[in-house]
């Protein structure tokens, strides 16, 4: 009978990894958990196809051409040049199948030296890993091809769509996710049936061979060749880094307009806020007036590291009070001299501590 063994890698030494043994039909037929310092017999001999940690391994669908592997793969470092931190003499690049609806082929990416750290701690706990996949690569998309499945792994989220495998921080999860509609999967019954299934067809090895496609400056030299066969489309998606500072970028777009509406209740529902917002302030003000005060006050939380904007008030009489928060308490003074280098002066009415960062409401007017 040919078995598999599923090995989960633990996301730090001082965890125990569990493993099950799976027959051809993904009967589980044994399980267990390894440690470095194992006691009593080594585990059996078997295919083994190990689980590690996907935050740092990169999952994209690419047009590639229909030639040999070696082919695949430096056209595949060439589709990503851009997106890449390290040059391809440190990457291992691993080719999956091509996908049905479109037939882009899936391509994972990883640092070889990782990969190698992955191998090196199986090994440790006795068993040599024949195939290695990343985590969020184990789970199965929602049926219907629409929305996005989630399991948690350790102290990480795996995302899993037709276009999108990552394994995330859990806070990160809602931004990536975006409007996608995501199915959690919680019952272990359920995450392990797709761990089997993951091991019994592994969608990429990153143990494959990567001699052809790691050649230093000759590896890109024909990488660049290569792309002459390619029909390249936009990359379906950004880094998981650009594709954080977007996020955060949208989110802080968001939670500006909702600071304008409130400081002007009255404004029109479909009016654009900071548009808007502007004509109002310039339209109040006098030689700089509110505009000016607000503009400063902008300016001055920008040049100070760690201090956030919280809210913005603009009242009839033309003061403007906001609420700042900062880092350390020397940080309201340097916003002080900040505008007052505007011809400004700051009124602290309260300040507290929330979180470890303090919090002040302040009035913003006219040097005394």
């Amino acid at each position: 009978m040919t078995l598999t063994r599923l090995l989960l890698l633990a996301p730090s030494a001082d965890q125990p990894s569990p493993w099950l043994a799976v027959d051809r039909d993904g009967r589980v037929l044994q399980r267990g958990l390894l440690t470095p310092d194992r006691a009593g017999a080594p585990p059996s001999p078997m295919r083994t196809v190990a689980v590690a940690p996907g935050a740092d391994v990169m999952v994209r669908w690419l047009d590639l051409p229909g030639r040999n592997e070696a082919q695949g793969r430096a056209a595949a470092l060439w589709a990503l040049r851009d997106d890449l931190a390290a040059p391809p003499d440190r990457l291992r690049v691993s080719l999956g199948p091509r996908r049905e609806t479109d037939g882009r082929r899936l391509v994972a990416v990883a640092n070889a030296a990782l990969v190698d750290a992955w191998i090196a701690y199986a090994e440790s706990l006795g068993v040599t890993p024949d195939v290695i996949i990343p985590d969020h690569l184990t789970l199965a998309p929602p049926l219907g091809g629409e929305g996005l499945t989630s399991v948690g792994f350790g102290p990480m989220t795996a995302l899993r769509g037709i276009d999108l495998s990552v394994t995330v921080e859990p806070d990160l999860a809602p931004l990536i996710a975006g409007e996608r509609p995501v199915t959690p999967v919680e019952r272990a019954e359920d995450v392990e049936a797709m761990l089997v299934q993951a091991a019994l067809n592994p969608p990429v090895n990153l143990i494959g061979r990567t001699r052809a496609a790691a050649e230093g400056l000759a590896a890109w030299r024909r990488a660049a060749v290569m792309a002459g066969l390619l029909v390249l489309s936009p990359l379906l998606l950004l880094g998981v880094a650009a594709a954080r500072d977007d996020l955060a970028a949208r989110e802080l777009n968001s939670e500006s307009t909702a600071m304008l509406r409130e400081a002007f209740p009255d404004m029109a529902p479909d009016a654009d806020p900071a548009a808007e917002a502007q004509r109002r302030l310039n339209a109040t003000a006098a030689s700089g007036g509110v505009s000016g005060v607000t503009a400063a006050l902008f300016a001055a939380v920008e040049q100070v590291d760690g201090t956030e904007l919280d809210a913005l008030s603009v009242y009839d009489d033309g003061q403007v009070r906001a609420t700042v928060s900062y880092g350390a308490y020397g940080d309201l003074e340097a916003l002080d001299a900040a505008l007052a280098a505007s011809g400004l002066g700051l009124t602290d009415e309260t300040t507290l501590e929330e979180d470890g960062r303090m919090v002040s409401d302040v009035i913003i007017g006219a040097a005394a």
